[in-house]
């Protein structure tokens, strides 16, 4: 059986129960990061085995870890932070389980995304999770998808490429859409910041440098034209 644990995003007591009873209880532990998931295991007094499992060796770690499940073993995949499979390794070796009809337990848990969107203030009755955009290649066709996109949508962007993407929204969404920012979730210096495009990114340059943790940034979707809204209307 395999089992995808979501990890704490930052403070440590959002780790769930059943995430400490799984970790006790496997045979092995895949990490995205040994040495990052070592401090986690440490400080909740866990010693279960390790195992390297990140994007540079899934590929030819999957056939590997395959057979371990075959022969019975009970696996744990975990990343850095948040759940697996989210903007993290894990989508192969779930798939190449169900492949084989190996069991797939995913135990619910922290995740960026979700607290970022209830905090924003922007409608989350409905979104898109885009995630990273490409760095080059495929990022302005994405961009143009999203500036069009009738719901909320989510992005993962690193602190020093926030200004950035912000100023390419603007070109894309237009400065005076409402988008929200928000960094270092869960831990002390947490912070989220809702405004206009225009609004953030005047905000941002004046903490340049300053700007630190995972950031999330939740956009507000394009507008509905007013003859769509006026029908939306009457039908209420």
């Amino acid at each position: 059986m395999l089992y995808l644990v979501p990890t704490p995003i930052g403070n440590l007591s959002d780790i769930t129960l059943r995430a400490l009873e799984v970790l006790k209880s496997v045979d092995l532990i895949l990490a995205e990061d040994t040495r990052t998931s070592g401090k986690l295991l440490k400080h909740f007094a866990i010693t279960t085995s390790l195992r390297s499992f990140h994007q540079h060796n899934e590929h030819r770690a999957v056939e590997p870890i395959l057979e371990l499940l075959k022969a019975g073993q009970k696996i744990a995949l975990i990343s850095d932070a948040g759940t697996p499979g989210i903007s993290d390794p894990g989508f192969l070796l779930a798939r190449a389980c169900k492949d084989a009809d190996l069991e797939v337990v995913a135990l619910p848990g922290a995740t960026a995304v979700i607290p970022a969107i209830v905090a924003s203030g922007l409608p989350s009755d409905k979104f898109f999770f885009e995630g990273f955009l490409p760095h080059k290649k495929g990022r302005h066709t994405r961009l143009l998808f999203l500036a069009t996109f009738p719901h909320t949508f989510v992005l993962y962007e690193s602190p020093h490429r926030l200004i950035k993407c912000l100023e390419q929204l603007k070109e894309h969404c237009g400065g005076e859409r409402m988008a929200s920012v928000s960094r270092e979730l869960t831990k002390l210096h947490e912070e989220v910041k809702t405004a206009s495009i225009d609004g953030l990114i005047e905000y941002f340059s004046n903490k340049a440098g300053k700007v630190k943790g995972e950031i999330v940034i939740v956009v507000e979707g394009m507008e509905k034209p007013a003859k769509e809204k006026k029908y939306k209307s009457n039908e209420d």
